[in-house]
């Protein structure tokens, strides 16, 4: 039996992927290695998500002038060990492939810069799995449109299937720009998410398991 989804987009870091450490503690590196103040982990935590540039600046407080040096710091040490420290999600790798295997189209929509989603898809050995990967632009300064263009980007290329949609993510972001491109959005409870975040922004239905997820998604919601 298809799924009742034809299109399944899932976010990248804190859905499919745990940093496990590896994006909060690569920008505090970063941020000393330029003589910044570290926020508190809560503050580093509200980071993983939205763009980078816009949480260096709004949440950190780093100065304009000095923010395209932190993100190449980051990304530098990032590319160097923290693709690798990361790890899939329990169960999350399994349940893409049921959903592939029962004739949905998945694909990732990622806040996170395109090529560098592409690169931690393979170093994680997933994107095989995918049909498409959908991110940010290289230059970051261009990214301030987020996830509801990046989202766009996904149904425009897979227009056959784009009728019957559905994102999955972990924060407001992946919500709020599902809803902004008439989606529901399936809200995962094991990834960066605030307390009520996710069914603040409108979230269809909020999951705790990759098995639970596997369900609403078969559901149809």
């Amino acid at each position: 039996m298809p799924p009742p989804y034809s299109l399944i987009l899932f976010d990248l870091d804190g859905t499919l992927v745990d940093p496990a450490g590896a994006i909060t503690g690569g920008i505090s590196e970063a941020l000393r290695a330029h003589g910044l103040a570290v926020p508190d982990q809560d503050a580093l935590q509200a980071m993983v998500g939205p763009p980078l540039l816009h949480s260096l600046g709004v949440i950190a407080g780093v100065p304009a002038p000095l923010i395209g040096a932190v993100i190449t710091t980051y990304r530098a040490g990032y590319r160097s060990t923290g693709m690798q420290q990361s790890r899939p999600y329990p169960g999350v790798a399994r349940g893409v492939e049921i959903l592939a295997e029962a004739g949905a189209v998945v694909a990732v929509a990622t806040q996170k810069p395109e090529w560098l989603a592409e690169e931690l898809l393979e170093t994680q050995g997933l994107r095989s799995l995918f049909a498409s990967v959908h991110g940010s632009p290289r230059d970051e300064r261009l990214a301030a449109t987020g996830k509801t263009s990046i989202i766009r980007a996904a149904l425009d290329t897979h227009p056959a299937v784009a009728r019957r949609a559905v994102m999955v993510g972990d924060r407001r972001h992946d919500v709020e720009g599902a809803r902004a491109n008439g989606l529901p959005g399936v809200g995962v409870a094991w990834g960066f998410a605030a307390p009520g975040e996710l069914e603040e922004a409108g979230a269809a239905a909020v999951v705790h398991t990759a098995d639970e997820l596997l369900e609403v998604l078969r559901g149809g919601l």
